[in-house]
This record gives C-alpha cells, structure tokens and sequence, in this order.
C-alpha cells in the first residue's frame, strides 16, 4: 500500500505532514500556573483555536484573548478550585503549578508536599467530577542520573524529596481512574513576561553584566525550551494521549558546556566560565548526575521533534530581543 496523501492550501502533504501542522481546536482548556513560563507558552500557542481557564495565585493577569477567563485561585485549597472547575467544565487540565526549586524543597517540605502532590489530588478529584483529562508536568529528577538514557518505562529512582514529590504525584495520578498524561520534563527555559529567572537568563544576565561564572561540569541532561514543551503538550491534547511521556530538548549537554554555547550566542567570552564540581557546591538537595532523556516515543507517538541547543537558543534570544523592545529594555 502507498502512503496517504493530501491537499492542504494546494499543497501535497503526508499523514505525517498534516499532523505536524495542526493544534487543538475548540477545546475548553484549563491552565493551572498560567503566569510561569510553561502556562504563559501554553496560553500564547493554545487561545488562539480554544477557550483558555488560567488559574494562578496573583489578583489580577497580564494575559488576555477573546476566550480566555482568569481565576485567582490556590489549588492546594480544595473547595474554590472544585467549583472554579465545576463552573467552566474543561474538557483538559494541565497542571503546571509546582514547587521546583530543589533545595528549598528539601527544607521546606511540607509546603513542596502541599503544592507538589495534595494539590495533584485535589486536581484529580475536580477532574473527575467533569470528566476533564488531566495532563501533568513532572520531572527528571525521579530518576537517580545512573543508567541514563531514560526511558518512560525506567525504573524511578528519585535522589531528594522534590523527586519523591514529584514521583509521588505521578503514582497518585496512575491509580486515579481517570484519563491522565504525565509529561516529565528537565532544565526548562525560555522568554515570558514577568517569570522568575531560568538557567539561560542567569548565565546572561551574568555574562552581560561583565561577570564570571562557575558552573558544574558533572551533570547532564536536556535544556528544553519551553516553546517546545508547549508544543508537545498541544500535540498530546491534539491526540488525546495517555500515559507518560518524556519531552526535553533533543540534544544532551553537561551545565558547564550548555553555559558556554550560551555564551558564544550572546557574544560573550566562554572562557569567563569555569567548571566546577557539584560537590563543591554544598547544595540541600542531591541531583542526578546524568539525566538524559530518550525521545523516541514522542517521535512515534507525537511525530515531534524539538529544538537541539543552538536551534532552542537561537529562538531563545530572538524572543528575548523582542520582549526587551516591547517591555522598554527590560526583559
């Protein structure tokens, strides 16, 4: 049998080709943490062809679209966040809402644990009540960073207790009964609006500043534009995927050598970063050492391909030119 053709805009295209170029349309989404860096990059690629619910703790949004609602909502309290879903009915969830900062997790675990997985409870339970499909975002650090590439069926081995959060929240989500994705993902940047500072603003800012830098030389993994990610996601709720799925950047780099191509987009001297060794660093929490992600199933499954370092930073810097023009040189 040959492969299916078709015509889209007058031009011949793969099944393949068609899936590629379309994104969820008419849907009733709700994003939870709509003002991170991964809700903003959902909001921008999805209201366009959907209805966006954003929730988020602050008063007021700076987002906006013809069908998007904003709630100013505490998913960790169960009451509001069960009638804010009951009320709008979406069709999808997806919970980018989380406590990631890996060493104050260590101290601060009760409230990691309130955000990072009773409020994961608390989502399941408002989901089911609308039959909504809940996607979450996890992490690479359910993994101890030994046997890297990691696959989705891996065994999970998380070395501190942001990973056994975030490990945790995905065994809840796995016996929960109702439609669910877990999407992990790893050393997440890119360009938004009003967002903490990721990886690649730290290294530019320093960089820029006229600094130097000491960056760690002995972990790996994927740097993941967030751009991506949403893409992927966008692609899971297009095919209404279940199950886990691991979406990172494509290629895998040490910190230490992902800080110097940093520097080198920027026009910045890479030898103003040295290379240090974790231990030196005297961290709360333990990372993996090598996380590496294999992509394979979002190639068969989504047929997606996401940016290796220099594709992901050359899109990282042009998106950071523009938000400085627009926001009047600052990022």
């Amino acid at each position: 049998m040959g492969t299916a053709v078709y015509e889209k805009m007058g031009v011949t295209m793969s099944a393949d080709d068609v899936l590629k170029s379309f994104v969820p349309y008419a849907e009733r989404i709700l994003i939870t943490g709509c003002h991170g860096l991964l809700g903003q990059k959902l909001h921008q690629q999805l209201s366009p062809t959907n209805e966006i619910i954003g929730l988020d703790l602050a008063g007021e949004t700076h987002l906006s679209g013809r069908s998007f609602q904003y709630r100013a909502i505490d998913i960790t309290q169960s009451s509001p966040l069960i009638d804010a879903i009951i009320e709008t009915r979406p069709s999808f969830i997806v919970n980018t809402a989380a406590i990631t900062d890996v060493d104050l997790c260590e101290i601060e675990r009760d409230m990691c644990w309130r955000v990072n997985v009773l409020a994961v409870e608390n989502l399941i339970r408002a989901a089911k009540k609308v039959g909504a499909h809940l996607v979450h975002i996890s992490s690479d650090y359910v993994f101890d960073g030994l046997t890297p590439p990691y696959k989705e069926t891996d065994p999970v081995k998380p070395l501190g207790f942001y990973g056994k959060s975030k490990l945790a929240s995905e065994n809840i989500l796995r016996g929960c009964g109702a439609p669910h994705t877990i999407v992990r993902t790893q050393v997440l940047y890119g360009v938004a609006p009003q967002i903490r500072p990721n990886f690649v603003d730290f290294v530019v800012d320093r960089l820029t500043g006229g600094g130097e830098l000491k960056i760690v030389d002995d972990q790996t993994g994927n740097p993941t534009l967030a751009d991506d990610l949403a893409r992927g996601i966008a692609r899971i709720i297009q095919l209404r995927k279940q199950g886990i799925y691991h979406i990172s950047g494509s290629e895998s780099i040490s910190r230490y050598q992902f800080a110097r191509k940093i520097a080198l987009q920027f026009g910045e001297d890479p030898a103003r970063i040295k290379p240090i060794k974790t231990a030196d660093l005297d961290q709360k929490a333990e990372r993996p050492k090598d996380s590496t992600f294999c992509l394979d199933k979002i190639w068969q499954d989504l047929k997606f391909r996401p940016n290796d370092v220099a594709g992901g930073l050359s899109e990282y810097q042009r998106q950071r030119r523009m938000l400085q023009t627009a926001w009047g040189g600052k990022k």
